[in-house]
């Protein structure tokens, strides 16, 4: 007879009930780490055969080739959206991890130099919004889809980027071991928890809490939720999570994706949620990266 030992079906993580745990403090007493997560994607007007994307994305008209609507519709973003997305951050002079794609760095060039003159961190994001990370590829192909990825944003921005957010959260059973290999200090696809924690590979690396469940493209494109709902389940959640760090610090993303949020129609919304959130006491205001040096500093 095969025992079962109790906690989750593989190693990466140990079960750690949240009573159990020793409270969580954040610098100068707050309860809660804020961390804006600005999406810089490219999509690949016709992707190579065998890739893996979210096929949601293709739209009403499906995968037609050329599926100009679809692909006009996020290069918005970029073009246009971005920009007031950009307006709103500053007046409120937040921090941001961008969530960059290879491709998009290479792309968008003025974006990245907007970025980078704000002083915000890059993390890495795969290589286009069109390639997934899968347990279809061999150990080699995402093993260079992820060097790949850290080598554009380097050659971009002149720095390395420490972080990984999987492109629509995509992963293999292998993917944690090869980011710790690949030398990244965090990793933000696992929605889990309300708290970072390290998960057992070498070196270790820090799950950053990064919750699908109000992402806006999640709640907004693929649910087809109208915006307000959007609005008020990230606020409410925010709420909670402000609550619940009175025992134990908690952190709270904020994701924005440009070609949606940013758009005429949608970027009021955006504002109530952020001017809100920005406005809230004993919060700390910070990046993916932030959070690392405070849990798992370097040695």
């Amino acid at each position: 007879m095969t025992i079962r030992r109790s906690g989750p079906d593989h190693a990466l993580y140990a079960h750690s009930p949240l009573p159990q745990r020793a409270p969580l403090r954040w610098p100068n007493g707050a309860r809660i780490a804020f961390v804006v997560f600005l999406y810089l994607e490219y999509w690949e007007l016709d992707p190579p055969n065998g890739v893996v994307y979210d096929r949601r994305h293709d739209g009403p008209l499906g995968g037609l080739f050329p599926n100009y609507k679809v692909h006009s519709q996020y290069e918005y973003g970029n073009r246009v959206g971005v920009f007031r997305i950009l307006d709103l951050l500053d007046r409120h002079a937040l921090p941001v991890t961008v969530a960059a794609n290879a491709g998009a760095c290479e792309k968008y060039p003025f974006l990245v130099r907007q970025f980078v003159e704000r002083d915000y961190e890059f993390a890495a994001h795969g290589e286009f919004a069109t390639r997934m990370l899968s347990s279809q590829m061999s150990e080699a192909e995402e093993r260079t889809a992820i060097s790949s990825s850290l080598d554009a944003i380097e050659r971009s921005t002149g720095t390395r980027p420490r972080g990984w957010i999987g492109q629509d959260y995509g992963e293999s059973s292998i993917t944690p071991r090869l980011l710790a290999e690949a030398g990244l200090r965090y990793v933000a696809d696992w929605g889990n928890d309300d708290q970072p924690y390290l998960l057992h590979t070498q070196p270790p690396l820090l799950s950053v809490p990064n919750q699908a469940e109000w992402d806006d493209v999640q709640m907004i494109w693929h649910r087809k939720l109208h915006p307000a709902i959007w609005r008020d389940a990230v606020l409410e959640a925010f709420a909670q999570l402000h609550r619940d760090g009175t025992a134990s610090g908690t952190v709270f993303g904020l994701h924005i994706h440009p070609w949606l949020t940013g758009a005429p129609h949608r970027v009021a919304t955006l504002e109530v949620v952020v001017e809100k959130i920005a406005a809230a006491c004993d919060v700390w205001r910070t990046t993916a990266r932030g959070i690392t040096d405070h849990i798992a500093p370097r040695q």
